[in-house]
């Protein structure tokens, strides 16, 4: 009899006691979101790491364009029933996305119309949409004026991804090696570029180099700029009509990849997806 009221007396204080995981209380359909960071087609090198002429691939001869379609074919995996793509919306993506249904555009390198429209195309999606924004000091130089701003004048200087420190050197070792040239196919540099630590390392590097300028300009710019920018295209993609039942694609630069990792995972009312899933 004793040994029963001990057990009874457990099991009661374990159902009183026990915790429920934080997850547990998030138990509404989560849309699936899969994240494809890309590094651009056609080389404009407006980023911070610029590639070499000799070490750029050609998306459009014969070689490299058998492996788009093998990278195509595996996002394909996913199923998504939205797509949205680091674009402003006066780059008009859905009249361009018409046009490449019409057999336009298909001589363009650019990923946008490599990788999302012709999956757009291919699995009859009809719309597109554009997520790219500025951010708070574009807004904030617009109203105050950045060319006649002591204020801004100062908090900008020298911000310009141009660090030489010894973190700032590692990051651009990892930058070159993560190249398309170093690997075998563009898929395995897509698994690679969008793996989580290398998203991690991703992040990482806005934190080093010009973050450190003098005692807080470096991170008020990072916030002003950068993350701002990143939290505004998150904005963009909440503002996606979905539901529980869809699959959104996001094809995006991997800088923003790397932010947006971070947004979705935390996100209550997303299930971020690994690209290395869907193998």
């Amino acid at each position: 009899m004793k040994t029963f009221i001990y057990i009874f007396l457990v099991c009661l204080s374990t159902s009183v006691f026990a915790q429920k995981k934080p997850s547990d209380y998030f138990k509404n359909p989560k849309t699936k979101v899969l994240v494809v960071g890309s590094f651009h087609f056609d080389y404009p090198n407006l980023d911070a790491h610029k590639t070499n002429k000799e070490d750029q691939v050609d998306v459009l001869s014969p070689k490299t364009a058998k492996e788009v379609t093998e990278l195509v074919e595996y996002i394909k995996r996913f199923k998504p029933t939205k797509i949205a793509i680091e674009a402003w919306p006066s780059w008009n993506a859905n009249q361009k996305l018409k046009e490449y249904n019409e057999g336009k555009h298909r001589d363009k390198r650019d990923e946008r119309y490599q990788l999302a429209m012709r999956m757009a195309s291919e699995l009859k999606i009809n719309e597109l949409f554009s997520i790219d924004a500025e951010s708070i000091l574009d807004d904030l130089e617009k109203h105050f004026g950045k060319t006649d701003s002591t204020f801004f004048k100062n908090l900008s200087k020298d911000y310009d991804f141009r660090s030489d420190d010894p973190i700032s050197q590692q990051f651009t070792a990892f930058y070159k090696s993560s190249e398309p040239k170093n690997f075998k196919s563009l898929l395995d540099t897509f698994t690679y570029m969008n793996s989580k630590e290398s998203h991690q390392y991703g992040y990482g590097a806005y934190l080093s180099g010009d973050f450190k300028l003098r005692e807080y300009d470096g991170a008020d710019m990072l916030a002003l700029y950068w993350y701002s920018r990143n939290l505004r295209m998150f904005r963009n993609i909440q503002n996606i009509p979905h539901n529980g039942e869809d699959r959104i694609l996001v094809i995006a630069g991997n800088g923003h990849a790397a932010v947006l990792r971070q947004l979705f995972t935390s996100s209550a009312e997303y299930d971020f997806i690994e690209f290395s899933s869907l193998k």
